[in-house]
């Protein structure tokens, strides 16, 4: 008797690698813990921008594409671990975890960096109101990028750029424990 012939498109692909446990239990991670405070931060960098109305949409622009691309894309591959999705894909999880947040962390050190500067920019300008309505505005340009920010938006750039540099930092601890998981 013959042994049944097998499908071929059932033994040419590998088994999905991933070491992360799948459901809830990521959740109990370090990198699954990591991803919420990504997506978490990542938000926060988004709305900050978006509420300081964006004075220098050169700059920020960037900023806006890499918060709100990241956001969407950490929310979509932590639904695929929770959901268990992950396991009926069949790919090397591990390598795609090290690459997508190698990519994540090199595009938001670019923001970080562009949201600091336009932060910086602001070189020392203050607006005053005067009593008649006008405003003086006195100013002193320390370099080739130079931004006006009321009190209200220097804040709330301030803020996005110290939560800018957390996501950095989140995303480069995710990328250095996906790249132990992968090289195990």
């Amino acid at each position: 008797m013959s042994e049944p012939d097998t499908n071929p498109a059932a033994t040419s692909f590998p088994a999905p690698t991933i070491s992360l446990p799948l459901g809830l239990e990521v959740l109990r991670t370090y990198s699954g813990a990591l991803v919420c405070l990504e997506i978490l931060f990542g938000s926060l960098v988004w709305i900050l921008v978006a509420s300081s109305n964006v004075p220098v949409p050169l700059l920020q622009g960037w900023v806006m594409f890499v918060s709100v691309t990241a956001f969407f894309l950490s929310s979509a591959y932590l639904t695929l671990l929770i959901t268990g999705l992950a396991e009926r894909i069949n790919t090397d999880w591990n390598f795609l975890d090290v690459f997508y947040h190698f990519l994540a962390l090199l595009f938001y050190f670019a923001a970080f960096v562009l949201e600091a500067a336009t932060t910086a920019a602001n070189g020392g300008a203050h607006l005053k109101p005067m009593a008649n309505g006008t405003v003086l505005c006195i100013t002193y340009p320390r370099g080739n990028i130079f931004t006006v920010l009321n009190d209200r938006q220097y804040s709330i750039n301030v803020a996005a750029t110290i939560f800018a540099f957390v996501v950095t930092l989140c995303y480069g601890c995710s990328m250095v424990m996906g790249f132990k998981r992968w090289r195990v």
